[in-house]
C-alpha cells in the first residue's frame, strides 16, 4: 500500500512527556510502528480529529484540538505537526479550556446519535469561529445532519 494517496496521521505516546493521539476518524489502514508509535492512514475527504498534549518537568506546556479533513493529491493543505502531507484545518483551538469546549463539542454529537467523522465540515468550522471569539458554539441538530447527508449526495 503506497502512502501518497493517504493522508498519514502519526500518533505518539510517551508517558509524562507527549500524547499525540486520534479523538476520532475512520483510518483505512494502521501500522503499529513500536510501542510508542503508530500511523494511521485516511483516504481523500476523510475527517479525523488529533489531540495533542505536551508536558515537562513543570506541567502541561501545550494541549492541541485540531479537525482536519484529508486531501487528495495535489490539493491545496495545511502542514501541521504528525500529518503528511497536511489537511484541511476545519477547526483548531489551544489551551485546555478551549480543547476542553471543543471535546464537549464532539461529545454533544456523539449523544445525537452522528458519528464526528460524519458530521458537516461546515459545522466545524462554526464551532472553530464561535470558540475563537468566546462564544457557545450551536448545538449539531439532526435536521443540520440531514441537510448535509442530503448535499453530500448531490454533490457525489
Amino acid at each position: 500500500m503506497t502512502t501518497r494517496r493517504y493522508t498519514c496521521v502519526l500518533a505518539v505516546f510517551e508517558r509524562d512527556r507527549i500524547n499525540v493521539r486520534l479523538r476520532f476518524g475512520k483510518p483505512v489502514c494502521e501500522r503499529q510502528i513500536d510501542r510508542r508509535r503508530r500511523l494511521a492512514m485516511f483516504t481523500p475527504g476523510s475527517t479525523f480529529a488529533l489531540l495533542r498534549w505536551e508536558a515537562n518537568a513543570y506541567g502541561t506546556t501545550l494541549s492541541h484540538l485540531a479537525i482536519m479533513r484529508a486531501v487528495a493529491p495535489g490539493e491545496t493543505c495545511c502542514m501541521w505537526p504528525y500529518v503528511r502531507p497536511g489537511a484541511k484545518i476545519l477547526l483548531f483551538v489551544a489551551g485546555w479550556g478551549q480543547v476542553e469546549r471543543a471535546l464537549k463539542a464532539i461529545d454533544t454529537v456523539e449523544a445525537l446519535g452522528v458519528a464526528p467523522t460524519d458530521a458537516a465540515p461546515e459545522y466545524w468550522q462554526q464551532v472553530h469561529n464561535r470558540l475563537w471569539v468566546h462564544e457557545t458554539p450551536r448545538t449539531y441538530s439532526q435536521e443540520q445532519h440531514d441537510a448535509w447527508l442530503r448535499r453530500r449526495e448531490l454533490l457525489s
